[in-house]
């Protein structure tokens, strides 16, 4: 069966996987666009504290792959949710091996993050749920230090929106964004530093 690009776009999400599995490899590129921000936004927050952008973003989008083209509706799960597991999975896979190295950055965020990045399985759900509330702890301190427009700016940023986009909801300028998010990333940099003096053992 031969679809049309604009066909595929108005396919439920379900639907691209099944079309994918039996051998459209244009419902895998449509699957694809329509998950780049959730890809990104799942690796924003770990960029933010050290790591690499196109690193992370590129873990995420093999997880995203891995998921199109393993998704099983019988499992009972809606397909964001399973994209958005394998996602996160394949970033903290990324992290265990970055976290080898002792001088990353990124090592900070690590030691206040409640997931293990020593295990091999992929988060449960309870743990998930941990992570999301210490995350929105940290950036209800985190927010204590920005301006408001650097809070606005990594609002959007966390919800995965590109540069540009942000600039254009904003109606600032693409390098006037490009700096705030260098500023929120020093200020959560030295934050951890901080956070890591006062509570060693945490």
């Amino acid at each position: 069966m031969i679809l049309k690009y604009r066909e595929l776009e108005s396919a439920s999400d379900e639907e691209l996987c099944a079309y994918v599995q039996s051998g459209t490899r244009e419902a895998e590129e449509v699957l694809a666009e329509r998950y780049m921000r959730v890809v990104r936004a799942c690796a924003r927050p770990f960029f933010l504290a050290g790591g690499s952008s196109e690193d992370l973003t590129g873990e995420g989008m093999i997880g995203l792959l891995i998921a199109i083209r393993e998704y099983r509706p019988d499992r009972g799960a809606r397909f964001r949710s399973y994209a958005e597991r394998c996602i996160r999975s394949r970033i903290y896979s990324g992290l265990r091996a970055a976290g080898r190295d002792k001088n990353l950055p990124l090592n900070t965020y690590v030691s206040i993050d409640p997931l293990s990045f020593d295990a091999a399985t992929v988060p449960s759900p309870e743990q998930e749920l941990l992570e999301r509330e210490r995350f929105a702890e940290l950036m209800s301190e985190l927010s204590k230090l920005l301006s408001e427009f650097e809070k606005k700016v990594l609002g959007l940023y966390l919800d995965g929106l590109s540069g540009a986009e942000i600039a254009a909801s904003l109606h600032r300028e693409p390098k006037s964004v490009e700096n705030a998010v260098g500023r929120v990333r020093r200020k959560l940099t030295r934050y951890l530093a901080e956070e890591k003096q006062q509570h060693p053992g945490g």
